[in-house]
């Protein structure tokens, strides 16, 4: 039985982990309120309340739903399903410099989206709603063969030889997509060039279709997997010895997170360092355990997403930067801030 002492400790951190992710969760919804106002028409906080109790007219109508939210929503969703899918097999490969990008999976989704493209029209609206399944065949297959490389039978899978497999299979796979970006027409081209440096300009109710299901579905299994990650993250011998399934576990929680990272890289492209500073900001608040460290990651990717594409389409109106370069721009210091700090 845990002293009093230890159970007083282990109350007062569970108080102050809830209380953190409350307070994500307001900035998170006031970042959302923010970016409603932002752009050329300007939306105060009580006119997006009366819009959305059904007092708009048909222009602010027009401006909140069909141009602002579906951007907003989808840059949460996809913020969300990145973070987790880089806290997942951070996790898994024991390793904080882990991310889908660096992994190669998301490369693997983007040359099945370049295939697509080339072989049916870029506005095929109910096509569209395949790209989550062609961007999962490419991203588990790239996976697969990063997995099968790095893993020995004698020696299980080891981190480093993982990263190294995967930015091995991703300079492969970059140098396929600029080969076959040399015979597309101009209208594919320009849609792979936005695409591929991250870009939420032009999305509608259809991409958060798109996205939102898959959330639905994988992320309440990831987190009923969240122990499983904590018991990963003491050493295979260890796992082993608490009676779980090594490499059955290892491999549900590596389709999850591929998955998560297909179905957001189909409707936003390539949007890097979310799956990999993200979890890195969500242990400096709640710490390593899983439990507390998912839900985080998702609240903390979804705001920065939410802030990257308000950026994007604010600083040089009325033209827009792609939300991926500026998180890109904004990530990388911050990133090497906290290397520098944990060093």
């Amino acid at each position: 039985m845990p002293s009093p002492s230890l159970a007083f400790l282990s109350q007062q951190r569970r108080v102050r982990s809830g209380t953190i992710l409350i307070i994500l969760s307001l900035l998170l919804i006031l970042c959302m309120v923010i970016s409603m106002n932002q752009g050329y028409t300007r939306l105060m906080p009580t006119d997006i309340l009366r819009i959305l109790c059904g007092g708009g007219s048909y222009q602010e109508n027009l401006v909140l739903f069909v141009f602002r939210m579906p951007r907003i929503v989808t840059a949460m969703l996809v913020g969300a399903g990145l973070a987790m899918a880089g806290c997942i097999i951070q996790g898994i490969s024991r390793n904080a410099l882990a991310d889908p990008g660096l992994l190669g999976i998301n490369a693997g989704a983007g040359l099945m989206v370049v295939l697509f493209v080339l072989l049916f029209p870029v506005k095929a609206g109910p096509v569209l709603f395949t790209l989550p399944f062609l961007a999962l065949m490419g991203a588990g297959g790239t996976a697969a063969l990063v997995y099968l490389l790095a893993y020995k039978k004698q020696a299980g899978l080891s981190s480093i030889r993982l990263i190294l497999t995967g930015i091995a299979i991703q300079a492969g796979i970059s140098a396929a997509i600029i080969v076959l970006t040399i015979i597309l027409d101009e209208s594919q081209f320009y849609f792979i060039a936005v695409w591929l440096a991250g870009q939420f300009g032009g999305a509608n109710w259809r991409q958060v279709m798109i996205v939102l299901p898959w959330l639905l579905i994988i992320v309440p299994y990831v987190l009923y997997k969240a122990r499983v990650l904590d018991v990963l993250n003491m050493g295979e011998e260890a796992a082993w010895g608490l009676g779980v399934a090594v490499e059955r576990e290892r491999r549900g929680l590596l389709v999850a997170a591929v998955a998560l990272a297909a179905a957001c890289v189909s409707v936003c492209g390539g949007i890097s360092f979310v799956g990999l500073l993200v979890p890195h900001l969500a242990r400096q608040l709640v710490g390593a355990g899983h439990q507390l460290l998912l839900p985080c990651s998702a609240l903390i990717g979804a705001m920065l997403l939410v802030a990257a594409d308000m950026l994007a389409r604010t600083v040089v109106q009325p033209s827009e930067i792609p939300a991926g370069i500026i998180f890109a721009i904004v990530g990388v210091p911050c990133f090497m801030v906290l290397l520098a700090k944990n060093r």
